[in-house]
């Protein structure tokens, strides 16, 4: 039987898949809940805007290192059940202070500051975790499947996002979360695959296992390209993500519900890349497929502050700008996540998805600080284009590494993923 079937059967892997898409469309409401919260319950400005967005991405540089080192050493599951526990009630505690009438910006730094503490955590167990259930000729189909819920959250949640935000003002709207977070903790529950317990022998001191994902992942040429690669594109699609949502609800006047509805093509257009990232790989090659799909994700955004006016033809090329964008990261991310996977033993999963994210993510919240200072300096279509023509730079990255040369996967380390 083909891997791709074989996943029908593996009922584990179902049960992380629905409950992973259940939280990932209460994010995808936050995603847009929270910065609307800030720019229409409160009156935010662009700089306070680009804060809240940096302070939930900066955990990515103040904890991941940490976390890595502590998701080897403990059980995944447990570690991913209780952190959704505390997701949901931070964010439930946002619509709470609306209530009683003591919500204010700083609160939402801190909520989305802690909430990120804990999301690090969850995912670094989550990729490290994928690998224990799920067998190696499967992880492309597996990954393709968590990244189409990824996408189709990202075509569905903010649509629903923007509709909540209507009918029950963004701070209520972020009830969706918090609710989607116990939802994906039953799933997780429900799991049958027990982990073994942690090795317990002397463990090496936490700096030393640090240094050591460190030294794995950089002396890795095909880790240290698309890291590389990775930081640049994010540093810069976010400083174009954080400044758009005050650029289309004060300049190009889209009510939240347009908003979400452009938001929701560039997921649209990531399901659709989700779904067809292993046919084209197949077809023509995986490092060719990453380049391909590269190039596209890097260059479609160039032409995001083209549109001015406020009628259909806005909306229309920026649903179209945001459905191609979305498609080509789709496709990469697929085959960049097995890659990682796949050259990188069980027992450095946590520590190389750590170093590997604490670069790569630690790029997002300097990017929300940078589009909200440029904002306020050049004005918010400048900083809209600026951005574009940053993104160009991640390219070189990946066309003068070895990854540009791949035709399949390489050899993976001599360790076998464990199998429930």
């Amino acid at each position: 039987m083909s891997g791709r079937h074989a996943l029908w059967l593996n009922g584990d892997f179902l049960r992380l898949w629905a409950g992973e898409t259940i939280s990932l469309f209460g994010t995808q409401v936050t995603v847009l809940a929270l910065p609307l919260v800030a720019v229409i319950t409160l009156r935010a400005s662009a700089a306070q805007v680009g804060l809240l967005n940096a302070c939930r991405y900066a955990p990515f540089v103040v904890v991941t290192l940490f976390a890595g080192v502590v998701v080897d050493r403990v059980r995944r599951r447990p570690t991913m059940i209780v952190v959704n526990l505390g997701r949901g009630a931070l964010i439930a505690l946002i619509p709470l202070t609306a209530l009683l009438g003591l919500l204010r910006i700083e609160y939402l730094y801190l909520v989305a500051f802690a909430v990120g503490i804990l999301t690090v955590f969850f995912d670094l167990a989550y990729q490290a975790y994928l690998p224990s259930i799920v067998a190696a000729e499967q992880l492309t189909g597996a990954n393709g499947r968590l990244v189409a819920s990824a996408s189709a959250a990202e075509l569905g949640g903010p649509g629903i996002g923007g509709l909540l935000v209507q009918a029950l003002t963004a701070p209520y709207a972020l009830l969706a979360d918090a609710l989607s977070f116990l939802a994906s903790t039953s799933s997780l529950l429900r799991i049958e695959h027990r982990e073994p317990e942690p090795h317990g022998e002397r463990r090496p001191p936490i700096g030393s296992s640090i240094r050591d994902g460190f030294r794995f992942t950089f002396s890795n040429p095909y880790l240290r390209a698309i890291a590389g690669e990775a930081a640049t594109f994010n540093l810069f699609e976010q400083t174009i993500l954080t400044v758009f949502v005050v650029y289309a609800i004060r300049r190009l006047h889209f009510s939240p519900g347009l908003l979400g509805l452009v938001l929701s093509l560039g997921g649209g257009g990531a399901l659709l890349g989700a779904l067809i990232a292993g046919r084209i790989d197949r077809r023509f090659g995986l490092g060719r497929t990453i380049v391909g799909s590269m190039v596209i994700a890097c260059l479609t955004p160039l032409l995001i502050a083209a549109p001015t006016g406020r009628g259909a033809a806005t909306l229309i090329a920026l649903g179209a700008i945001f459905f191609v964008w979305g498609c080509a990261v789709a496709v990469s991310n697929v085959l960049v996540v097995t890659l990682r996977q796949t050259v990188t033993p069980s027992s450095m999963l946590g520590r190389m998805n750590a170093s590997y994210r604490f670069f790569t993510y630690g790029a997002i919240p300097l990017g929300a600080l940078l589009g909200g200072g440029l904002a306020g300096v050049i004005g918010l279509r400048a900083t809209l284009f600026a951005g574009a023509c940053g993104l160009v730079l991640a390219l070189f990255w990946i066309l003068l590494s070895p990854v540009a040369y791949l035709a399949a996967l390489p050899a993976g380390p001599d360790e076998s993923p464990a199998r429930s």
